[in-house]
């Protein structure tokens, strides 16, 4: 098995990690993840908003956000648990996740409202 790469976050460019967080899929991820007080298991996220994300590209998602130094995976077993690492990146760019974060939320906020006005016309 390969090791797992975590980065330095002095090592790591600014743009990787805005890079890693344009995907909307992988922001939804690391937005989960950051929410949550424990690990969170990669097949906890097999469905990500309402879309079914087969597990290589779960992976794929997952290294992205790995290597830019954005979480920390553990394997377990044959599961891998991921942490964030909010407080390194902040200590480098203070604020900086807190408000992707905050952004992504108004966003999905937004979403819902859309969502649910569309149901309530088709009724």
């Amino acid at each position: 098995m390969r090791p797992l790469i975590h980065p330095e976050i002095a090592d790591v460019p600014l743009e990787l990690m805005l890079h890693a967080l344009a995907d909307p899929v992988r922001v939804a991820i690391f937005a989960d993840i950051v929410k949550q007080d424990c690990s969170q298991s990669c097949s906890s996220f097999l469905t990500v908003g309402e879309k079914q994300i087969p597990k290589s590209t779960l992976s794929q998602h997952f290294k992205i956000l790995r290597e830019a130094g954005l979480i920390r995976s553990e394997r377990r077993g044959v599961e891998m648990h991921n942490t964030s690492r909010c407080a390194e990146v902040d200590a480098r760019y203070p604020g900086m996740l807190a408000a992707i974060a905050n952004a992504h939320q108004i966003q999905m906020n937004a979403r819902e409202k859309t969502t649910a006005k569309k149901r309530s016309t088709r009724r």
